[in-house]
């Protein structure tokens, strides 16, 4: 193997002279320093002693951290390669010998004092160049509405976890605006053509334009200033940021502007018209294509600087105009050389997701177009659902191209308990040991953050990992302890049934998109099937309250208790689903009133109830955000139905209805139960008046009340209500009597 590991590192050697020099190295421990500060106070962060010195990792080259001292009286020491490094070390310190946890939803910092001592001086060096971060599409489904401040707390987590790269696409519409308005389109053409905030991830695609449009000039400028400050951040810490390239995709206007010009009119995306899709692809021959590309990164990289990574999709789920391999290796050749032609040090960054996503398109002659027309080493491709369904093993390596073994998790930034964590912790050995394997790095890919920290705290560890972790059950038990700051019984053994059940996934159809009957519009033919047995999700919950007692001080273990009574929830609603649909088949009016009423007059609002006791479950933190991101009352009240959009109907007509699902109180409430309310109701009627349900009839009902909501100017709490424990108490004691003794 180590012979293996020596090839593939040459083969990388384009990739591994990229780095930060050695004379950012007193920068990038002072981030470091100022990282602890904010986390842990001025006080605390003066017990450690922090330093980066490039020699560390010079006979390897990959990122390697040193932990030493500790006890009464005397500093920790760390040591790190970069300050990416350095950071990692002290969270892998705070993380295993002070019994510490960093997450989304609030971190566990009670350092023991004094600080423990290190039995011995700790050194470790990550098994791969690359830990990445993001997916174009988390720009939309999470960081959309970020101001700084929330930002400066993402970056501190990627330092933490150790991520050294990842994608910094704020601002590019402001930069194109520039470009477009040098080639002769004007400010409307351009307004036109620029989707609105919450759908940029699919306009910088190619695969929408106009569609919630337009951006204001605000927009641009705020996120021209928020740019700056994310790079500046992530360069302090020694990250590489992985700036936008040009893929091919121009506005319509163009052709205004040049008669002659050679483009495509691509189909159209996501169940959208031409009014919004079909967008136009210039033809790799076409003597604009060049110009556009140079003259958006030359400008791009003046503003901004460059890390010399970019990344560019010109076929993310839309079929090529031709499957000859010659079309596909230009397309590809033009996109790399427009980037060459401003950076001859450029590698090209791609999403994988093509490859996956239309296999029976992308046979060997397609893809190895696309990979052999990139000199090897200057493409890196991001195998983005490699947990559920790699490709990397069916492409003999990408043909000799670097990878980054991914793990996608999430789609829409759903919330709903999933994970397929035994693929993940076997993944990326399995991909190092494959034959000839070039993986240069692990990756975290999800559509939206912020759930599911269990999954992404393995990922992240796994990382800095040479070997899978042994005993999943040992690590989740440890995990809970970190997580709430103190060990309990039950909480760990709640912990252990999630991670045979939830967290259990396994088998080409597991994807991280809740699909429950809670969250879709309804229908009859709904489907209630899941990968685990629910009575483990329910014996967690259990479980979990058994904890609060003890644990209810902790903010991570009411958040988990929420998310945990919440996905109890989520299983009854399937329940009373069944029933519902079981007694209406059957035609026995008295059950189906019954079982329509608990859940949608009981059930749901109970449920809406629970999430308000919680901030990060509330419609109108998210909406409130948004709002912010505004500088007058007409911009947010434009940003606000952006957000509703998304959060629903998507596209003007449901076109990707319930895609981007979340359950949070007041969705729930204003969104999801009249829609269950009118299906129910629409069910009795039918019953009673002897008629077969009209289901086209009640999607145009609900489609009304759908619209009505994402319309409505209606304003929700920002601050949670209730608590947590009585809340989560209550419903348990009122459901799960009924459940375990199958009386529901």
């Amino acid at each position: 193997m180590e012979v293996v590991a020596v090839a593939a590192a040459l083969g990388f050697l384009l990739l591994a002279v990229q780095g930060a020099p050695a004379g950012d190295e007193a920068r990038e421990a002072e981030a470091v320093r100022a990282l602890l500060a904010r986390l842990l106070g001025p006080g605390p962060a003066a017990a450690f002693s922090v330093s980066v010195k490039r020699s560390l990792a010079a006979e390897s080259g990959l990122d390697t951290y040193r932990l030493s001292g500790g006890g009464a009286g005397a500093q920790v020491r760390v040591l790190g390669s970069t300050g990416v490094a350095a950071a990692a070390g002290l969270h892998r310190y705070l993380r295993d010998f002070c019994g510490c946890h960093v997450a989304w939803s609030g971190s566990q910092l009670h350092l023991p004092q004094p600080l423990p001592a290190l039995p011995e001086e700790l050194t470790e060096a990550t098994p791969n160049r690359y830990r990445y971060y993001q997916n174009v599409c988390t720009q939309s489904y999470s960081f959309v509405w970020w101001d700084w401040t929330r930002w400066e707390q993402e970056i501190d987590w990627m330092a933490l976890n150790g991520i050294n790269l990842a994608l910094a696409w704020s601002g590019q519409e402001a930069i194109w605006q520039r470009v477009y308005l040098a080639l002769g389109l004007t400010q409307s053409e351009i307004d036109e053509y620029f989707t609105g905030p919450a759908f940029l991830a699919w306009g910088r695609m190619g695969n929408l334009h106009t569609w919630g449009g337009p951006l204001p000039y605000s927009w641009h400028l705020k996120q021209l200033y928020l740019q700056h400050r994310i790079l500046d951040r992530m360069r302090s810490f020694g990250m590489i940021p992985v700036l936008p390239a040009f893929a091919g995709h121009v506005p319509k206007a163009i052709t205004r502007v040049f008669p002659r010009v050679n483009v495509t009119q691509m189909g159209s995306w996501g169940h959208f018209n031409c009014s919004y899709s079909c967008s136009f692809l210039l033809a790799p021959e076409d003597p604009l294509f060049p110009i556009v590309g140079s003259l958006f990164l030359r400008e791009l990289t003046k503003e901004f600087g460059t890390d010399h990574i970019y990344g560019a999709d010109t076929f993310n789920e839309m079929q090529p105009p031709s499957s000859e391999p010659s079309y596909l290796a230009a397309a590809t050749a033009a996109v790399y050389r427009a980037m060459t032609t401003v950076d001859p040090d450029a590698v090209w960054l791609l999403q994988g997701w093509l490859f996956q996503h239309q296999p029976q398109f992308w046979g060997p002659a397609q893809v190895g177009a696309v990979l052999r027309a990139v000199p090897h080493g200057r493409l890196l491709v991001l195998d983005l659902f490699a947990e559920s369904q790699p490709v990397y093993n069916r492409t003999a390596s990408f043909q000799g191209q670097p990878f980054i073994w991914c793990m996608l998790h999430n789609f829409g930034g759903n919330h709903g308990l999933f994970g397929a964590l035994e693929a993940v912790n076997r993944g990326p050995a399995a991909a190092r040991l494959f034959p000839n394997s070039t993986m240069a790095g692990t990756g975290m890919a999800p559509e939206g953050i912020g759930q599911n920290e269990v999954v992404y705290a393995l990922m992240a560890e796994l990382g800095w990992r040479k070997d899978p972790v042994t005993d999943l059950g040992a690590w989740v038990t440890s995990f809970a302890a970190r997580r709430y700051g103190a060990s309990h019984a039950g909480a760990e053994a709640a912990w252990r049934l999630l991670l045979r059940s939830v967290y259990n996934c396994s088998g080409a159809a597991c994807r991280g998109h809740n699909g429950s009957p809670l969250v879709r519009r309804p229908s009859l033919q709904m489907v209630t099937t899941v990968w685990y047995n629910r009575s483990d999700v329910f014996e967690a919950w259990r479980l979990l309250l058994t904890a609060a007692p003890t644990l209810a001080a902790s903010p991570a273990f009411r958040y988990d208790l929420v998310d945990v009574s919440r996905q109890a929830v989520q299983e009854l609603v399937s329940l009373y689903y069944e029933e519902v649909r079981t007694a209406y088949q059957s035609k026995e009016l008295v059950p189906l009133l019954r079982a329509a009423g608990i859940l949608a007059y009981e059930l749901l609002p109970s449920l809406d109830g629970l999430l308000a006791s919680d901030s990060h479950f509330l419609l109108g933190s998210w909406l409130g955000q948004a709002r912010a991101a505004a500088v007058s009352e007409a911009e947010a009240r434009f940003y606000e139905q952006n957000s509703r959009y998304q959060l629903t109907l998507w596209g003007p007509e449901g076109n990707i209805l319930d895609y981007a699902n979340k359950q949070l109180a007041g969705l729930v409430a204003d969104y999801y139960t009249p829609r269950w309310r009118l299906f129910l109701d629409m069910l009795v009627e039918s019953l009673v008046r002897g008629v077969p349900f009209q289901q086209r009839q009640f999607e145009k009902g609900a489609f009304q009340l759908e619209r009505t909501f994402v319309l409505s100017t209606r304003r929700y709490p920002a601050q949670p209500q209730g608590d947590t424990v009585d809340l989560a108490k209550e419903l348990f004691l009122k459901y799960y009597p009924r459940w375990a003794a199958g009386s529901l």
